[in-house]
């Protein structure tokens, strides 16, 4: 075994995952951890209705969890939503971008 403790990750092409809107969200939250739902949106540049629906379909896989929380910017009573990634999502993250990485080395 080696001297650190990572883990390597079993590379895995990931059909739900590879589509464009759902890699790009899934690798936004691996960098972040976790973002709040305006900030995705406007980092993705995607609507709240095509947002909505690509964070109900990971969450469906549980790739993704939302939470709402009060906001403390606002004085009414509308909430925010947090998206993340799940470990099952972080796992398969990962395992699709090796499996990409594997590609593009078999590439040369």
């Amino acid at each position: 075994m080696r001297g650190n403790s990572v883990v390597p990750t079993d590379a895995r092409f990931d059909e739900a995952i590879h589509a464009p809107t759902r890699l790009r969200l899934c690798a936004l939250l691996r960098a972040t951890g976790a973002a709040q739902f305006s900030t995705v949106a406007a980092s993705l540049q995607l609507s709240e209705v095509t947002l909505s629906k690509t964070i109900r379909n990971l969450a469906d896989l549980g790739y993704v969890q939302t939470s709402k929380q009060a906001s403390p910017d606002r004085a009414d009573a509308r909430r925010t939503t947090t998206v993340a990634l799940t470990p099952h999502g972080k796992a398969a993250i990962d395992g699709h971008l090796a499996a990409l990485r594997e590609l593009a080395g078999s590439a040369d």
